[in-house]
């Protein structure tokens, strides 16, 4: 295969053409006039998807069901479908055609990947998110790490029956969106975030603009009015370079009925804080942390890092945050699910802590807390806690 498709690539570099279907095909019976049809139109196949798709990759990320394909080396790739990491059968000939698949859909998304730029993070045309590391930084071989975009947003029926939200969760959630009350998606990488989000934003009246800044576009509420900012890398000059914190700033003078941040990462932070202290209400985002009662002080470094002091911090997210919902990874298989529901709260001291007010179980057992009450005052008794 490596020496057809190396004759293949000289006969198409020769003629300076595009490699469609039909001449890959042509190109495959001149080199192999003894093939019948049927396998020359599986190997123009192959080579197609070498040579402008993700190579053996390409069964992998057309699966409907997968959300992650992570290669470590030549020899070692593996999928994420819901349930965990499994490894796969797929392979690849050589490192050399693994590298030559990490720079080309390097390049696809205008980004350099060589030996002086040894990594890259891109997005792919289609939503696809790339991350890319070469040798020697990558002793193994090449790796590369592609998270899938959604096909579609869930609904909250949906969620339920799959396991991430608990039956007796569901029209809680459904509350604090119709209470438009200001609430963060919390939980480690890969726990659901963006699919609960893009999920509960379906459910905003549809009367309301949601305007939508993302560092690479994932939400897909279902949703008749909504407006997505993308933030955009520098180029290879350094240039041209569009940051979520830039994008907040535009986004509050797109008059949103809600703001939303994908994720919640950087100095953007202190916009979005200011953005919800000046009556922009229902703002929500996501943000990674181990554990609910670990946002503040995530929250705090975040914002610290972007110039505000400690007690600004905790003001500005006083008065602009409410609640937390937290998603975790369930052993052994993966599973995604709600954890627990908390209250953002001010103590005497001047610090924002955590307040548990629902927490689920396992068995999606739901087990109320102290703050159970006053969060069903704050959804306008949506929700009755009992």
């Amino acid at each position: 295969m490596n020496r057809l498709s190396e004759a293949v690539r000289d006969r198409l570099a020769s003629t300076r053409a595009e490699p469609t279907a039909g001449r890959l095909a042509t190109a495959v019976r001149a080199e192999e006039r003894l093939l019948g049809d049927r396998e020359v139109l599986e190997l123009a196949d192959q080579l197609r998807a070498e040579f402008v798709g993700a190579g053996p990759l390409e069964p992998l990320l057309r699966s409907p069901h997968v959300t992650d394909v992570l290669v470590n080396g030549p020899d070692e790739v593996w999928v994420d479908a819901g349930a965990g990491l499994t490894r796969t059968t797929t392979r690849f000939p050589d490192e050399a055609s693994l590298r030559r698949l990490a720079q080309r859909l390097t390049a696809a998304a205008g980004r350099r990947l060589d030996d002086a730029s040894p990594y890259a993070d891109a997005r792919l045309p289609g939503g696809i998110r790339l991350h890319a590391v070469l040798p020697p930084i990558a002793p193994n071989g090449t790796c590369l790490s592609l998270r899938l975009p959604r096909r579609h947003a869930f609904t909250l029926d949906e969620l339920v029956a799959a396991g991430t939200v608990p039956p007796a969760g569901a029209e809680l959630l459904a509350a604090l969106v119709a209470a438009r009350a200001p609430f963060l998606i919390t939980g480690g990488t890969g726990t659901g975030k963006t699919t609960l989000l893009s999920c509960l934003l379906s459910l905003a009246d549809p009367a309301e603009r949601l305007v939508m800044v993302e560092d690479s576009a994932e939400l897909r509420p279902d949703h008749p009015h909504v407006v997505r900012l993308e933030a955009r890398p520098p180029n290879v000059e350094g240039a041209g370079g569009v940051t979520l914190h830039d994008l907040v700033r535009q986004a509050l003078r797109m008059r949103p009925d809600r703001l939303v941040v994908g994720e919640v990462r950087g100095p953007e932070v202190t916009v979005l804080l200011n953005a919800l202290n000046t009556g922009h209400e229902g703002g929500c985002g996501t943000l990674h942390a181990n554990a609910a009662a670990d946002v503040p002080a995530r929250l705090e470094a975040l914002a610290c890092a972007a110039g505000l002091s400690r007690e600004a911090v905790h003001s500005q997210l006083a008065a602009a945050l409410e609640i937390v919902v937290h998603l975790v990874r369930a052993p052994p298989n993966g599973t995604r699910r709600v954890a627990e529901i908390c209250l953002l709260r001010r103590a005497p001291n001047g610090l924002v802590g955590v307040v548990p007010a629902v927490s689920f179980t396992s068995t999606a057992e739901a087990v109320l807390a102290p703050g159970a009450t006053t969060l069903a005052a704050r959804l306008n008794h949506l929700w009755n806690p009992e």
